[in-house]
């Protein structure tokens, strides 16, 4: 049974950083894309980031140039380094691995950004 759990959420004041760690139970290499996601309440869960095999990122446009997306192969963890976040970057943000045509999903960690 795969597993991705995720964590470093928390609430921090506008203009600070956090970064999101997941945790895999099996190695990254399974995965064909690894991302992640972010839903507030009331609206669809969205992509923010997703990092291919060969190390490929792709950003939503509303966090290109403010979020990283990185992976650690050894510790099979994806990272999001958020910075300069703002209260629009408060959310739920979930982890999202696929292997195959199976999508597997963090139990998500609350970010919440002060004014």
């Amino acid at each position: 049974q795969v597993q991705l759990v995720d964590s470093g959420g928390g609430l921090v004041q506008s203009g600070g950083s956090l970064r999101l760690s997941c945790v895999a139970s099996t190695s990254l290499d399974r995965f064909s894309i690894l991302g992640w996601y972010r839903q507030v309440p009331g609206q669809n869960r969205q992509v923010v980031a997703q990092i291919m095999p060969d190390e490929t990122a792709i950003y939503a446009n509303s966090v290109e140039g403010q979020f990283t997306i990185s992976r650690d192969k050894a510790e099979k963890t994806v990272y999001l380094q958020m910075n300069n976040l703002t209260p629009e970057d408060t959310a739920v943000y979930y982890c999202n691995g696929m292997i195959i045509m199976t999508g597997y999903w963090g139990q998500g960690t609350q970010v919440t950004v002060s004014s």
